[in-house]
C-alpha cells in the first residue's frame, strides 16, 4: 500500500473527499493512523524483550499464533519511554506481509476528515516527526499528525 494513501470517500452532497483516521495518543500528543492500515487494537500485552534489538523495538508478542514485532512509538518519536507498561495499548498494522504492534499510550476516536483540511508538514514540526508523517490536520484545539506507517516501520528497521 502506498504510504500516502488514506481511505478516500466522496461526500455525496459536496463532492469533497474525506479520509478516515484512528486517533492515538502518545505523551499528550494526538496522532492519526489511516483506518485502512489498522489490523487490530489491543490492550496491554506481554511483550518479550529481544536481545540486541534497536531501542525502538520493545520486543515481540504472540498474536493468535503469529509473532509480532512490538515498536515503541514513543521511542521512535524521540520521547521518553512510558513508565507503567500495563496502561499501554497497541495498534496492529501490516507492512510487507509482517504484522507490527505499535505500542502507544491510548486509542482515541475514528475521525472522518475533509481532504481540504489536510496540510503538508509545517517547517516547525520536529524533523524526526516530519520524516515519519505525511501531514497534519488542525483540529479545534490541537494538531493531529498523520503517521506514515511504512516510513515509521522502515525507520526502525534501518
Amino acid at each position: 500500500m502506498n504510504s500516502n494513501v488514506i481511505e478516500m470517500k466522496k461526500d455525496e452532497n459536496t463532492g469533497a473527499g474525506s479520509k478516515e483516521v484512528l486517533t492515538i495518543n502518545i505523551a499528550g500528543q494526538k496522532f492519526g493512523v489511516p483506518v485502512l492500515e489498522v489490523e487490530d487494537v489491543l490492550g496491554p500485552q506481554k511483550v518479550t524483550k529481544i536481545p540486541l534489538a534497536p531501542p525502538e523495538v520493545a520486543g515481540s508478542l504472540n498474536l493468535r499464533g503469529r509473532i509480532v514485532t512490538a515498536i515503541d512509538v514513543r521511542c521512535s518519536l524521540g520521547m521518553e519511554r512510558r513508565e507503567i507498561a500495563d496502561k499501554q495499548m497497541s495498534v496492529v498494522v501490516e507492512h510487507k506481509d509482517e504484522l507490527y504492534s505499535l505500542v502507544i499510550d491510548s486509542v482515541g476516536d475514528v475521525l472522518n476528515l475533509k481532504d481540504s483540511d489536510f496540510e503538508k508538514n509545517p517547517a516547525t514540526l520536529d524533523a524526526l516527526w516530519r520524516d515519519i508523517s505525511v501531514g497534519i490536520y488542525r483540529l479545534e484545539d490541537e494538531l493531529l499528525v498523520i503517521l506514515d506507517i511504512p516510513k515509521l516501520i522502515c525507520a526502525v528497521n534501518t
